[in-house]
Formats: structure tokens, sequence, C-alpha cells
């Protein structure tokens, strides 16, 4: 008797990171296999001569990501099954538009090609397509971020879009940051916070990208002068603090009334945050000496917690007396 169950099977992680509308194209034009040492990264502004200061594509490659280990680990087994898009460059080779990871993976899997779509493309649709191509992943860091919603600012402005992101007016025609919102995962007001996040500078950045700094602080600190973003740096450093909204908000505020020195950087960031008012910390070495040895953390917190409730009831008798 034959079995009635139907095969199933599983999408590959190179499926996974990857868009519908990819997929679909990749069924509708013409795959053919490029050797990886014909294919590079994507150029980016360097020829559109922009005022955005970044070339190259947004997205970072790393090596050991865990999502670019689970990309390798599939390229090993079966192979780049998803191809990438491309397009030709007149220096020679191409150009890759999407499927950044999936060459490099190919290249540590020691592959000599990878399949891929070549489709002509100009500049601003080549950076629209790239931006949208992977916007949408759910680990995109916060500058990745911004410089892809940057540089797809950029590319509708060339395209002659309306780009007036301050513009309260609604009609039918759409804004540059509703039109950049539109395919991605945020609003458009959130998309202005990314883009506005590109005038840190990188340490600054980086920090963002580290949850150090989150990303509401960042922005206010977006408003402050290089020279006065490179001052921060050694504030924070020597008080040991990265600054809150609050802190963000009055260190702009010093900034737009030409106010804001070194001095007041440190007197600022030197205060003491509510939160850690009212947090009390004891450090392992210094619970450990009260304790026998064999004491987990959690047992050492569970004795803390009745010897307190102890004090306290005899506190309570004596008052009563």
């Amino acid at each position: 008797m034959k079995s009635s169950a139907k095969k199933i099977e599983l999408a590959s992680v190179d499926d996974l990171f990857t868009t519908e509308q990819e997929r679909q194209q990749a069924g509708e034009e013409r795959v053919v296999r490029i050797p990886l040492s014909q294919l590079h990264y994507f150029k980016g502004y360097s020829a559109m001569q922009t005022e955005v200061p970044f070339t190259g594509q947004p997205y970072r490659v790393k090596d050991n990501d865990p999502k670019m280990l689970e990309t390798l680990d599939s390229v090993r087994q079966r192979g780049v099954r998803t191809p990438g898009l491309v397009r030709p460059d007149p220096e020679g080779g191409y150009e890759i538009i999407s499927g950044h990871r999936r060459h490099r993976a190919s290249e540590l899997a020691g592959l000599e090609d990878m399949p891929v779509i070549i489709r002509e493309m100009n500049d601003e649709e080549a950076v629209i397509e790239m931006v949208d191509a992977n916007i949408q992943r759910e680990d995109v860091l916060p500058s990745e971020k911004a410089w892809a919603y940057r540089m797809k600012l950029e590319a509708i402005k060339r395209q002659g879009e309306r780009t007036d992101l301050t513009s309260a007016q609604v009609g039918p025609k759409l804004t540059a940051a509703e039109k950049i919102a539109e395919n991605s995962p945020d609003s458009k007001s959130q998309v202005k916070r990314y883009i506005r996040l590109t005038e840190l500078i990188p340490e600054l950045l980086d920090m963002v990208d580290e949850k150090k700094i989150a990303l509401n602080p960042a922005y206010e600190l977006s408003f402050l002068k290089k020279e006065e973003q490179v001052d921060l740096l050694d504030a924070m450093d020597s008080e040991q603090a990265t600054p809150s909204l609050s802190q963000a908000q009055r260190l702009k505020k010093f900034s737009q009334e030409g106010h804001l020195s070194i001095d007041v950087m440190r007197a600022i960031m030197g205060e003491e945050k509510k939160s850690d008012l009212d947090r009390v910390t004891f450090t392992s070495d210094t619970l450990r000496k009260y304790f026998p040895k064999s004491y987990t953390p959690a047992r050492m917190q569970e004795t803390i917690i009745k010897l307190l409730e102890q004090w306290q009831k005899k506190r309570q008798r004596d008052q009563e007396r």
C-alpha cells in the first residue's frame, strides 16, 4: 500500500534570507553562473557624486556573524540555491546588488562560482533595489539602516521625487520618507530618525550598534557639531558614562545656544542617573566572604532577602514598644 504522506522539503537557510520579489524574479529571468572573481561589491556613490559621504553598500558582511555562519553551512551542504542579483560593471565584471552574504559564503566554502541574475540598472535603480532587498532582515544594525535609508533618499532625489522631509502637507504625491517607509519595517518618522544618525561620527554610531547608546539619545546627539561629538567621547570616557535621553537633549540645547564646552559635557556626564540612584549593587566579591563557598548566587540572594525580612520584623517590634 502506497503512503499518502507528502514529502515535505524544508526551505534552506539561503532561501530564508532572500526576498519573495527576488525569488519571483529568479523564476522569470535567466540565471547564469559567474566566477566569484568576476563579482565585486557595489561601488555605491563613488560615481554618483552626491552629498552622501559614504561609498559602497551599507550592509556589513562579517565572517563570524551567526547568520553568516548559518548561510555558510547551507552553502557547503547544498550550494547557493537562490541566485544573487548583479549588474554589469563598465570597468569589467559585475557589481553585486543583492547576494553579498551568499558571495562571501561561497568564497569561504571554496566554490568557484555562484548563480546570479544579470540585470541592467542605473545607479539609482541599483541603490533602491539593494536597500529594499535587505532592509527587511531582522538582524540589520542601526548603522546599516541609517546609511541604507540615506542612500535610498539620495537615489530618490536623483530620480526627481519630492524630498521635503519636514513638510506636513498631505497630498497625492508621497514624500521621500513615506516612499522609503513603504518597503521598510519602519514608519516615516522612524526613517527620518535613522537617516539623522548618519550625522554621528563613526565612534558614536558604533556605540549605537553595540547598544551602548540608545536610539533616542543618539538622535539628539546627532545635532552636535562633529568636533563636539569628538569632545563628547572624551567626556564619556573620563566619567565612564553614556548619555541618557535627558542628558542628550541638554547637550543638544547647550550646543544650539553655543555654550557646549568640554567642561559642560563632563558636568552633565558626571551626573548620577535616576536609575543609578534607585539601584543598589553589590559585587560577587563583596558578598562572597559572608557565605560558604558552596552557595550559588541564587542561594545567596535568597538568604539576604530572608535576613532583611527578619531585620524588618525586629525593627517593627522595637517601634511598637
